[in-house]
């Protein structure tokens, strides 16, 4: 796990692409048209991706299909596991601080004329 991974995934372009490359492997032209971006930063972007090591550019004929690396992915999840159990048992706590609080009453329903929840 390195913060190259972090940096890249940071920019919600390049989250948004690797989001689309989750789909399937897409082309520079097809990630540019699906995102509303221009080729330059496009192609710019998945320069970003690769250098971290998350896409694979692939050539083909005229175009460059990207590819999602599994392996950068792999390395993150086992970086998050570790962190896994101290959230879930302070969300366990939470739930159960939650439990002991009496029950809210029903909020008016702005619908009701009568004002009645």
């Amino acid at each position: 796990m390195n913060h190259h991974t972090f940096t890249a995934l940071a920019d919600p372009h390049r989250f948004q692409i690797v989001e689309l490359l989750r789909e399937r492997p897409h082309s520079v032209g097809e990630i540019a048209e699906r995102l509303g971006l221009r080729q330059p930063q496009t192609s710019k972007h998945l320069r970003v991706l690769t250098d971290a090591g998350l896409v694979h550019m692939e050539p083909q004929a005229n175009r460059r299909i990207a590819h999602l690396r599994p392996t950068p992915f792999r390395d993150l999840d086992d970086w998050l596991t570790r962190y896994r159990p101290l959230w879930e048992e302070r969300l366990d706590r939470l739930d159960d601080y939650l439990r002991t609080l009496p029950p809210e009453d029903p909020a008016p329903d702005p619908t009701d004329p009568g004002g009645s929840p």
